[in-house]
């Protein structure tokens, strides 16, 4: 584990899909610690969450992409 950059000239690849797949608030940039992204099975980002959103509110996110 090491630190990345998630934004910026030396962003992590990961992120720069992560981003590309869904923006927040119009933005594509990482505002803030903690922002959340639900990844499907196929690879694809189905949900993107702000750093306030509390792990517990997207349980019901979790089981649809479960039960899919």
């Amino acid at each position: 584990m090491d630190k990345v950059d998630v934004n910026g000239d030396n962003e992590d690849p990961v992120y720069t899909y992560l981003k590309s797949q869904k923006k927040s608030l119009m933005m594509s940039r990482i505002k803030w610690n903690f922002e959340k992204f639900l990844i499907a099975k196929d690879g694809s980002v189905a949900e993107r969450y702000a750093s306030i959103t509390t792990p517990d509110t997207i349980g019901k996110d979790v089981e649809k992409l479960l039960a899919a």
